[in-house]
């Protein structure tokens, strides 16, 4: 399964060559970097800090960033978190839940409007680079809580795009795995060779995977069902969670 990739604009001022990667630290945003990385593309990763609790994920991105000798840019939005409250990501107050990822208890873990804010940024970095696009990670796994993870907020996002900067060289926004499970994109990193055990996916933010939040058990579970090695160390990678 290979993901298509827009590398072939024509010439409307932007380098198609030069993509713009919204690099989180996880283990899609990584998968996604050595995606892009095996195109030949110029990489330009964005990492944005909205205040996160989980902050060992920028440090992840830093390592990944150099380890495919991109162009790094860390965003400064820390305040932001301090006025989105009720979200477990960084609302100190609020418990990060354990358990399936597609459980109704892991809407906790939304953040309000994160993605746009995070694509945005990435955008308007992708302009000033004349990047010929910017890449985004969410994939399948996420629609079911995340609204700014699905189709219809990429096309959206595309249009608004085009729109907001209309008259200058514009990169397009592609989002390879929205279609992907995430065991498609834990076999996919692993062809690929990408330093998945440096990604860092856990919400709780300790020194090691805890292995029962949701994204550690999506994480656990996307290696098992892509039949691949897991690199991860958890602190628990027993307990079991059964699908809602």
């Amino acid at each position: 399964m290979e993901p298509s990739t827009n590398n072939t604009k024509p010439n409307d001022g932007t380098d198609p060559f030069t993509t713009v990667v919204v690099l989180s630290g996880g283990m899609d945003s990584t998968t996604l970097m050595a995606h892009y990385a095996a195109l030949g593309c110029d990489l330009v990763a964005v990492t944005v800090d909205y205040g996160q609790r989980h902050r060992k994920e920028i440090d992840a991105a830093r390592w990944i960033a150099d380890h495919y000798g991109a162009t790094h840019h860390v965003v400064d939005l820390s305040g932001l978190g301090a006025v989105l409250g009720g979200s477990a990501l960084t609302d100190d107050s609020v418990a990060v839940p354990d358990g399936h990822y597609a459980e109704q208890s892991m809407r906790a873990t939304v953040v309000p409007n994160r993605n746009a804010v995070l694509a945005n940024v990435a955008v308007s970095v992708g302009v000033a680079h004349r990047a010929g696009v910017v890449a985004l990670g969410m994939h399948a796994g996420d629609h079911f809580i995340y609204p700014d993870c699905r189709p219809e907020f990429h096309e959206a996002l595309r249009q608004l795009v085009k729109v907001a900067n209309e008259g200058f060289p514009t990169p397009s926004v592609e989002a390879p795995f929205i279609t992907w499970s995430k065991a498609d994109i834990a076999r996919h990193g692993s062809r690929l060779g990408a330093p998945l055990a440096d990604s860092w996916s856990c919400y709780k933010g300790g020194d090691r995977h805890c292995g029962t939040c949701g994204t550690c058990y999506e994480r656990r579970e996307a290696f098992q069902v892509a039949g691949v090695v897991d690199p991860t160390d958890y602190l628990d990678d027993v307990t079991r969670f059964a699908a809602p």
